[in-house]
């Protein structure tokens, strides 16, 4: 099993930044691959960023492309995601979540996702 902890949300005022990490612990080998995902109520949790753990490769949705950026930190098994620019629709509950190794593609998903953290709320005043 893999535990996931998120951290770091809270509130912020439009086009300020906020940093989210995620630490994890457990069978950590066993996982390859790490994302965020957001979700607001009565919507479906959508696809933010997710980084390969060995390769370094990035995907970002396009709402936030630009502005974000995920990094990880293998020593310690944390990934972070840098919000910069942020604003009201970006307000969400943002999950991390990770899996094994896959294609590229799946990396989008949610349910190609094994793991996740309980959640942290972003909240974005305008």
């Amino acid at each position: 099993q893999v535990q996931l902890v998120e951290s770091g949300g809270g509130l912020v005022q439009a086009g300020g930044s906020l940093r989210v990490s995620c630490a994890a612990s457990g069978r950590t080998f066993s996982i390859t691959d790490m994302g965020w995902f957001r979700q607001t109520p009565g919507k479906e949790r959508d696809f933010v960023a997710a980084i390969t753990w060995n390769g370094g490769y990035t995907n970002y949705a396009d709402s936030v492309k630009g502005r974000f950026t995920i990094s990880r930190d293998n020593a310690k098994d944390t990934v972070h995601l840098q919000m910069n620019s942020l604003n009201p629709e970006d307000t969400a509950v943002y999950y991390c979540a990770a899996k094994g190794a896959g294609d590229y593609w799946r990396l989008k998903i949610a349910s190609e996702y094994t793991y996740w953290g309980q959640g942290t709320q972003v909240t974005v005043s305008s």
